[in-house]
């Protein structure tokens, strides 16, 4: 391990189909001082299943979320409680990293605490839907950040020396976000990085928002709605508008999402929630 070795957690359930892809997008990395830390929430022997594919690596790392289905946010904790890098990242078991997605985050890490990158978001063959965050390289504050970027937030890579925290393993949702909102405590802005550099795979099954998701959305917005609102985070005032101005916009997106995807089958949650967001952004 180096001073500047990335510690990669990775959660995995039932991920047999998916994480040869996802890992062998960190051997790509252009940037070699990184560790795999696979967490198996399943009780799958993942070491023989990837040697047996010819995926072998002394930078893997192997562990146990403790027991089965106990979700992401358990194991992601089992591997931050384990961690002695300097810096974290975070890679879904059928998500994937650019090749030079490792290198930038570094380069950023040298002045900013909390890295972020746009997304290329894809399904699960590999077909390109569409960028999110896409655009100039910037510093975000907490308030600004959703507003660029709109969809999902584990495309993290954060200095733990300077900010760290733990998920919310109560949250069925937008646990992402709740880690990110940890992390602003005691870091006032981010860096994100406008070049798409994380593939971010939309599962055929969650193209679209079912009800018991749609359900647990509207109900982890409105805990991190109430979280902000009473103080929580410790967020400037200005910062906990912002993000309460994009918690209430995407509450609304998800109560008009089933109506607009009867219209519009395959839209994409983010295609339906960019134009609302677009029109607070003209009116500030």
């Amino acid at each position: 391990m180096t001073e500047d070795t990335i510690a990669i957690i990775v959660p995995a359930y039932k991920a047999e189909a998916t994480l040869p892809a996802t890992l062998r997008s960190v051997l790509a990395q252009t940037y070699p001082h990184w560790e795999v830390h696979l967490v198996a929430d399943d009780g799958a022997d993942y070491e023989a299943f990837l040697a047996a594919t010819g995926l072998r690596d002394p930078r893997f790392r192997f562990m146990s979320s403790g027991g089965i289905g106990r979700g992401a946010s358990n194991a992601r904790n089992v591997a931050l409680e384990a961690l002695t890098t300097p810096y974290a990242a975070i890679l879904d078991a059928d998500d994937r990293f650019k090749p030079d997605k490792l290198a930038r985050a570094v380069a950023a890490l040298e002045h900013h605490a909390i890295v972020t990158c746009a997304l290329d978001v894809m399904t699960d063959d590999f077909r390109h839907l569409r960028f999110v965050g896409d655009g100039p390289d910037r510093v975000l504050r907490p308030g600004e950040h959703k507003f660029v970027s709109l969809s999902m937030d584990s495309m993290l890579v954060w200095d733990r020396r300077q900010a760290n925290g733990r998920y919310d393993a109560t949250m069925s949702n937008m646990t992402d976000l709740e880690f990110l909102l940890q992390l602003y405590r005691s870091v006032p802005t981010s860096f994100h990085i406008g070049t798409p550099a994380h593939d971010y795979i939309k599962r055929t099954g969650s193209m679209s928002n079912g009800a018991d998701t749609t359900r647990g959305m509207i109900a982890s917005k409105r805990e991190i709605l109430g979280r902000l609102e009473a103080g929580h985070y410790g967020l400037p005032e200005e910062d906990v508008e912002g993000l309460a101005d994009f918690l209430r916009i995407s509450l609304q997106a998800e109560q008009l999402y089933g109506d607009a995807l009867a219209q519009q089958p395959g839209l994409l949650f983010e295609d339906h929630l960019q134009p609302l967001l677009q029109t607070k952004t003209a009116a500030r």
